[in-house]
């Protein structure tokens, strides 16, 4: 042991690793059967890529078997991080040896992107590309989103994450609790989001889907994650009735899923108060309503053909989901300007979606407010509130933070990639499209008519890193690099 360090007991910490790869080995016989009843030779790929995981992963729960599963706050961090590149990088197998020929980078940014419900992709072709492969797509998104869900219920509150420990606070009263108990929570929430995906594959089979495109984007639209089975995503299937399927279960997995349970349990408008719910239809109507108004006087087109092309695409960015029906890069300068900020709002904390997050808008506007109050009235005493309930100077501290290390981990890989020789506007949104979880970025390249297969390996790999970062809400993976982390 090194002076000033302390040993970590890594044995949870694989073990938990251990059940997770057992369970992504289940995970990869879905693909592998699609696979071998459409006659593909993928299912192969898929079975050895399974019984890998499966062998890992057993192997990790048989070493490291304890009776006290107990973990620490470091122990936390560190299971956090690691579960997320470990899996990616088992997931990333089946990229790495399917007929589609992919090298292990784009193999692990596919993974990643999946994983991290991201959905940026390097896959020329999904089209054509084996059903297996498109499933795997789909449901590696469909498990990151129920995986981020849980954690921003059961670990970022409890790890204090860029104002996450707020909805600690909520939740400590158990009147507030939609279950007593935080297993009954995740299995509520699991059950919820398993219906969620049926409800939402029906209604696209019901307009116009076939079954296996019908349960892909059904995946892929609750988990915000925005893979697609084909290269012109959402747009191939030009019908206005999947283009309003897709935009509300977007804004489904947009919102809170604690509330859904607690209507379930009786609290009707449970939905309907919540401020942050407010502030997230708030936003998404100005920018879409305006957003329409000027698209349909500028460029000519008709209303209503502007309100379902703005609405789809604006909410597919801001809730990070990425799904594209149009190529909005061609709609003028302002309407790129509008897109490129919008990527990073995010939708609310608690459900699948990714970037800034609304809540801390919120706490942002009431800090603004509080500091302009004292300008006006010097010696007057302000408190800022969240939903009705006094934040506290750590929740507004911690927020305050977030926002720095979120724009400058931006600006560093926004230079990083400009550095590897791409153009400013492949930078600078394909940097925020990372660390935001969106997908597709701006531009003739990375836009929604693009994909990033041409970008250099060395930018997939800095893209991956910024995916992770963003998914985990920075402060998860960047406290893992101070030397204090580790000292006991």
């Amino acid at each position: 042991m090194l002076r000033g360090f302390s040993l970590i007991d890594f044995r949870p910490i694989l073990f938990i690793i251990g059940i997770l790869l057992c369970t992504l080995s289940i995970g990869m016989f879905v693909p592998a059967l699609v696979d071998l009843y459409y006659g593909q030779s993928d299912w192969l790929v898929f079975s050895a890529a399974s019984a890998v995981s499966l062998f890992i992963g057993g192997a990790l729960v048989m070493m490291n078997r304890t009776d006290n599963l107990k973990i620490t706050s470091r122990q936390a961090f560190i299971l956090t991080t690691a579960s997320w590149l470990v899996l990616t990088a088992v997931s990333a197998l089946p990229f790495a040896f399917s007929d589609l020929d992919m090298s292990y980078t784009d193999a692990f940014f596919e993974a990643m992107s999946g994983i991290s419900t991201t959905g940026s992709t390097v896959i020329v072709g999904l089209d054509t590309a084996p059903q297996g492969i498109l499933l795997w797509r789909a449901l590696l998104q469909w498990l990151g989103g129920i995986g981020i869900i849980v954690m921003a219920i059961a670990v970022m509150p409890m790890l204090r994450v860029g104002g996450m420990q707020l909805f600690r606070m909520e939740n400590s009263d158990k009147s507030d609790k939609a279950f007593p108990r935080a297993t009954q929570i995740a299995m509520g929430i699991a059950v919820l989001y398993l219906c969620f995906t049926v409800i939402w594959a029906v209604l696209l089979w019901w307009a116009g889907m076939t079954p296996f495109d019908a349960i892909a984007h059904a995946m892929t639209t609750i988990a915000t994650g925005g893979f697609s089975t084909k290269d012109a995503s959402v747009g191939h299937f030009d019908s206005a009735a999947i283009d309003a399927i897709i935009t509300l279960g977007m804004m489904t997995g947009a919102l809170p899923f604690i509330l859904y349970l607690q209507i379930l349990r009786g609290k009707v408008f449970a939905l309907f108060n919540d401020a942050q719910v407010h502030w997230f239809m708030a936003i998404a109507g100005s920018i879409v309503l305006g957003l329409t108004l000027w698209h349909s006087e500028t460029n000519g087109v008709g209303f209503f053909h502007a309100l379902r092309y703005t609405s789809f695409n604006i909410v597919s960015v801001m809730t990070g989901t990425g799904y594209a029906t149009t190529d909005y890069g061609l709609w003028g300068p302002f309407a790129v300007t509008v897109f490129f900020f919008v990527m990073f709002i995010g939708g609310c904390a608690g459900s699948t979606t990714c970037g800034v997050k609304i809540f801390r808008l919120q706490v942002l506007y009431e800090i603004a407010k509080i500091q302009l109050s004292h300008m006006l009235r010097p010696h007057g005493v302000f408190i800022a509130y969240y939903n009705r309930k006094p934040l506290s100077e750590d929740v507004t501290e911690s927020v305050l933070s977030f926002f720095f290390l979120f724009v400058f981990c931006f600006v560093i890989l926004a230079a990083g990639l400009g550095a590897m020789g791409l153009d400013f506007v492949t930078a600078v949104s394909s940097a925020g499209t990372a660390i935001a979880n969106v997908g597709p970025g701006l531009g003739p390249i990375v836009g929604p008519s693009g994909n990033f297969a041409t970008l250099p390996d060395g930018a997939k790999w800095l893209m991956s890193i910024g995916m992770l970062i963003g998914r985990l809400e920075v402060f998860t993976v960047l406290v893992l690099l101070f030397p204090a982390f580790w000292r006991d």
